[in-house]
């Protein structure tokens, strides 16, 4: 078989040294210069690309191991050593002197009594035994009904060492007297304390604002105080809806008691007035006959006689005159005006008066007549029943005097209201109602006397307040403050 040699192996053999070593310098030169893809992976030579590389990654290691803590001591991490702890008892200080001799006064818990709560409740609350509480009832039999209707706000103060037993409780037996009802065993020993009270005559004023019962309360002035304002004194001449800006403004005289920087109470109205639209409203309080009233500056009773509808939210369903009877069908004479109403509701006295009857009445069923004096007498009928009134019995404007019904010649719940003149029939809706009687003699003569001390005080107060009406000064853009003056 004949051998035919390579090629490459021809050229290796006739070439001579010097130019092999040419050709393989030229193919290690080609090797290193051409570039590498990364499926072939590193040549082992660095680029300027890689020196960056590598120069970039050493930098953040040495800011890294700088910036951590431990981070380049890794290896050198040992577990945490537990340290042996040791505590030590600290002795409390001691209790006071008083309380370790059982001195009273040490331990005092001031409770305010809450609407509808009792004293049982209140004891109950102190965990304290209802033995002890008609022990102490038992003691003070004098003040048996102060402690069992105790009124709102009342407070009551428990004296109660460390062991939990009372040692004294205190209450108030009016606004001058505190007891105080200490205990030892069986026995129980009384000390009354006399606290002085200070009655103050004062004048408060101040205007409307956004809301008449708002700014008035800011300024010390009772609930009851503004109901009677808007229910009493100025009811008959000013719309409290419709009638009354935020400009308007009103002074009221009251009379306030006061106990060691504590107000406790706030008496009944005595002088009011209310401007309003630029027109002056004044009311005083003055006593006539044993009952207190509310009268104009000149004497005249701001109460009307009489009240127009004697059935608040009433709807008038048959008028005064000639008309068909519902029930006898034939036409005849309505001698008053129908109000119909839901059955139950409360039915008022149109005035003062003196009850005539009270009962059953025909045809109107259960009916009560009201003798007013000077001729006047109101009639109301159809009643479901009668409220608390007997004939002979005299009662003031607005009592109920009985309830909505169908009783009678009726075809549904309503009132039938009739108003008489000297025993003649009027139309309640269009008759001139009667001014009450004003004051006279000796008592318009002290009516004067006494109200003019009032309008004294209400125009020094309102000329300091007030003190540029057309234009207010920026304090009187304010609320007004209270003006206390002493009696």
């Amino acid at each position: 078989m004949a051998f035919t040699p390579a090629r490459d192996t021809e050229m290796t053999t006739s070439e001579t040294g010097t130019d092999r070593r040419q050709r393989l310098k030229a193919l290690r030169e080609a090797a290193l210069h051409r570039p590498v893809s990364a499926s072939q992976g590193f040549n082992g030579r660095w680029t300027r690309r890689h020196w960056a590389h590598a120069s970039l990654f050493a930098t953040l290691g040495v800011l890294v191991a700088a910036i951590v803590p431990g981070f380049g001591a890794t290896s050198n991490l040992q577990a945490p050593m537990h340290v042996q702890r040791s505590s030590l008892a600290l002795a409390l200080p001691p209790l006071p002197l008083a309380r370790l001799k059982g001195h009273s006064g040490d331990s005092w818990q001031i409770v305010r009594v809450e609407r509808g709560q009792t004293l049982g409740a209140v004891f109950e609350d102190m965990d304290l035994p209802a033995s002890t509480m008609h022990q102490l009832l038992q003691s003070v039999p004098e003040d048996k009904s102060v402690l069992t209707r105790l009124k709102p706000g009342a407070e009551l103060a428990f004296d109660l060492p460390v062991s939990g037993e009372l040692r004294t409780f205190r209450y108030d037996r009016d606004d001058s007297h505190r007891v105080e009802l200490a205990i030892a065993g069986d026995k129980v020993t009384q000390k009354v304390t006399v606290r002085p009270t200070e009655t103050r005559t004062v004048v408060i004023s101040g205007k409307v604002g956004k809301s008449l019962f708002r700014s008035a309360r800011k300024m010390g002035l009772s609930g009851s105080n503004i109901n009677t304002l808007t229910d009493e004194i100025f009811k008959y001449d000013i719309d409290f809806n419709e009638d009354v800006g935020a400009d308007d403004r009103f002074s009221v005289v009251v009379e306030q008691t006061w106990r060691e920087g504590e107000l406790l109470r706030t008496g009944p109205v005595l002088a009011a007035t209310f401007t309003t639209g630029g027109k002056l409203h004044t009311g005083f309080r003055f006593e006539r006959d044993g009952k207190s009233e509310y009268f104009t500056g000149d004497g005249r009773p701001l109460k009307k006689s009489f009240i127009r509808m004697p059935i608040p939210y009433a709807r008038l369903t048959s008028n005064f005159g000639t008309r068909k009877h519902p029930v006898l069908g034939r036409t005849r004479m309505h001698k008053g005006v129908d109000y119909a109403a839901r059955t139950g509701t409360p039915i008022m006295a149109a005035g003062d008066a003196r009850v005539v009857s009270a009962g059953w009445q025909g045809g109107y069923g259960n009916a009560v007549v009201l003798d007013h004096g000077r001729g006047y007498s109101t009639l109301y009928g159809h009643m479901s029943r009668i409220g608390k009134i007997r004939p002979g019995q005299r009662i003031a404007q607005g009592t109920v005097i009985g309830y909505v019904g169908t009783t009678g010649m009726s075809t549904g719940p309503h009132l039938h209201y009739e108003f008489r003149v000297n025993g003649v029939h009027r139309n309640p809706l269009s008759i001139t109602m009667p001014p009450p009687e004003p004051l006279s003699g000796v008592a318009l003569a002290q009516f004067r006397a006494q109200t003019s001390v009032a309008l004294a005080r209400i125009q020094k107060v309102e000329n300091i307040i007030y003190a540029d009406a057309s234009e207010p000064s920026p304090a009187a853009r304010k609320p007004a403050k209270t003006a206390k003056t002493k009696a």
